[in-house]
């Protein structure tokens, strides 16, 4: 049986399994519904009543009447155009009359009106602060989850076989490499297919929540451009996974042997939302390959890339996932068919041509 033939089988029994997994369809059901929340939770806060700042007595007690605003009475109208930007108040009213708001143009505050007055926009590029928020947050989590789920899982099941054994049939039946490569490919697919499920329930929640078409404009290619990153991410770190797993000589060693790439899969999740306005920061973090599928869809959907640094970013990653693969493939035959006891990294590395 040649190695290409082997690795398919092996792919094939772990994706049936899987498809059998009630964790798998429990954390694609719990993705979906997070998908479904992070579209349809900004359009109903954005049905809740809007504060409207203005210095025209007239205008306020109009807006009283209307349970659909708040009114913020000020004292002149350059008051009222500083309480917008300042994000105190989603619309203001000035002399003219004139509608001021940031990006958008309030329809409902112009029709609540006796006249129908001229709107002007502040700053018609702006995107939603809450969704500047909610999206790389977003983004972040499904890496995060999904790596660490199927990662934890292929760790586990390399550590189960190796501790009941089976890997010294199965090893006997088929090379080392294709065992190791039909996990990879096996799980790559599965949780792609997760992912590139989860990215079109998303784009069409927003669109049937009513997401403003600038939104729209900036989230379509940051969720287009996540998938390939996810795909050459998850490759990445799926053969370490696999190899920390063979380093375990049983299930409760894996917590120490798999701290190193939970921290690679944690890191990036905790710093690049948090640092998504440090424009330094995000820019090197966009091209450094553990945090890359993160940060660059962020950087897109900020709005703030060039056309060729997404190619630029893909690239790099991608050369780190083939060493990544070589590393993984190497540690993983020098300890799988240790059995006694937990194996050192150095110990696995030398000791790749040992059986």
């Amino acid at each position: 049986m040649s190695t290409l033939t082997a690795a398919k089988l092996v792919a094939a029994r772990e994706i049936k399994v899987k498809l059998r997994d009630k964790t798998f369809i429990f954390s694609t059901m719990f993705l979906l519904l997070f998908a479904v929340a992070a579209s349809v939770v900004p359009a109903l806060l954005s049905g809740s009543p809007v504060t409207v700042a203005t210095a025209d007595k007239t205008v306020a007690a109009t807006l009283a009447q209307n349970k659909g605003f708040t009114v913020l009475k000020v004292a002149d109208d350059a008051t009222a155009e500083q309480k917008v930007r300042d994000g105190d108040a989603g619309a203001a009213v000035v002399a003219g009359p004139e509608v001021l708001a940031m990006r958008e143009t309030p329809s409902h505050l112009v029709q609540a009106l006796s006249v129908s007055p001229p709107t002007r926009l502040l700053d018609p590029n702006a995107v939603n602060p809450a969704l500047a928020v909610l999206i790389p947050y977003a983004i972040a989590f499904v890496f995060f989850f999904t790596n660490l789920l199927f990662g934890l899982q292929i760790a586990q099941s390399v550590a189960e076989e190796k501790e009941s054994r089976i890997v010294e049939i199965l090893v006997a039946a088929v090379p080392v490499r294709a065992l190791l490569a039909g996990k990879v490919a096996a799980m790559a697919l599965l949780s792609f297919c997760q992912v590139t499920l989860l990215g079109i329930v998303a784009l069409i929640g927003a669109r049937l929540a009513g997401v403003d078409t600038g939104v729209l404009h900036l989230l379509e290619p940051a969720v287009a451009w996540f998938l390939p990153f996810y795909a050459l991410g998850f490759v990445m770190l799926a053969a370490l996974w696999a190899a920390v797993g063979a380093l375990a000589g049983r299930q409760q060693d894996l917590q120490g042997t798999s701290q190193p790439v939970q921290l690679a899969v944690m890191v990036p999740f905790i710093l690049v939302p948090v640092l998504r306005d440090h424009v330094a920061a995000i820019t090197f973090m966009s091209y450094f390959p553990l945090s890359a599928p993160i940060a660059m869809p962020v950087r897109l959907f900020g709005g703030h890339v060039a056309w060729w640094e997404p190619f630029a970013g893909l690239l790099i990653l991608a050369v780190t996932a083939a060493a990544a693969l070589l590393l993984g493939s190497r540690l993983y035959e020098g300890s799988l068919l240790r059995t006694n006891g937990r194996t050192s990294w150095a110990t696995a590395w030398k000791a790749r041509n040992a059986f």
